[in-house]
């Protein structure tokens, strides 16, 4: 194996092994997602059977949304966090400007991290409440096995679009030296326009097609609508083919635009620094 394929792929694991010794937080977190999806899944029983077909989602299909977005807020870190809390703790002790000249690059060391705290996240606060949900009776899984792995593929895909939007924030710190304040704005973005609270379809039109447009949508709405199938029940039609282009064309431009502004993060250091 490469040697740098390996570093990662162990920071990957650190990031994994790290998560998985908060075990207790963890049963509660999982806890409490299943608690908000019946609650949720009951709030849209009652408006899908006032108004059915609301959104073009069946009822059945709008109580599995509930669930399948329950399983990955924390997965994809749709309210925030993760690697974020770190970086945020080294600018304040002014570690950040070391962590700048280490041989290993910084957007990559905190991209491997956070995939492996997704992987984690998405075994134990992830399959939880979506199992709970399906042994209820409420979340319907897909028809076609290969959903499955297009599946896993769109939640790999909308965990990256998550770090490149945060990454962004985080390294805007350089500049506005705390970014709680667009983090705090940020969250509020997420939870409206990435599918969070209620599917996008549901927006009115003008605001629909924005919404659907930008990179929040990549993050809950694209993946809970492959799992149920809204582009067909064959995995690999154009329709999916092209939401995952979507979602893959979000990712490459952050990551892009975090290389970008990491390299005059950089630039802002060396200066400061004399």
């Amino acid at each position: 194996m490469d040697t740098s394929a390996g570093l990662y792929l162990a920071i990957a694991r650190g990031g994994f092994r790290r998560y998985s010794t908060y075990r207790v937080a963890t049963l509660a977190g999982a806890f409490t997602n299943t608690v908000f999806g019946f609650i949720l899944a009951a709030t849209f029983l009652a408006l899908w059977r006032a108004k059915p077909g609301l959104g073009g989602y069946g009822t059945g299909q709008a109580v599995t949304y509930i669930w399948v977005s329950q399983a990955l807020l924390v997965t994809v870190a749709a309210w925030g966090g993760g690697f974020q809390d770190d970086i945020q703790a080294r600018f304040r002790t002014g570690d950040i400007a070391v962590d700048l000249y280490r041989p290993v690059d910084f957007l990559g060391w905190w991209l491997a991290a956070e995939l492996g705290r997704a992987a984690f996240q998405l075994l134990t606060r992830g399959v939880v409440p979506l199992a709970v949900g399906v042994l209820a009776g409420q979340a319907v899984l897909p028809r076609s096995v290969l959903t499955w792995p297009v599946f896993l593929v769109s939640v790999l895909l909308a965990v990256l679009v998550s770090f490149g939007l945060r990454f962004l924030v985080s390294v805007a710190a350089f500049w506005l030296h705390d970014a709680d304040g667009l983090r705090a704005l940020m969250l509020v973005i997420s939870m409206f326009m990435s599918g969070m609270l209620l599917p996008l379809t549901l927006f009115p039109e003008g605001l629909r097609q924005a919404a659907q447009a930008l990179p929040w949508s990549a993050i809950i709405q694209v993946p809970c609508d492959v799992f149920l199938e809204r582009y067909g029940d064959r995995p690999l039609t154009g329709r999916v083919l092209g939401e995952l282009g979507f979602q893959l064309l979000w990712a490459v431009l952050l990551l892009a635009a975090g290389r970008l502004a990491q390299a005059l993060a950089t630039r802002k250091v060396v200066v400061q620094g004399g």
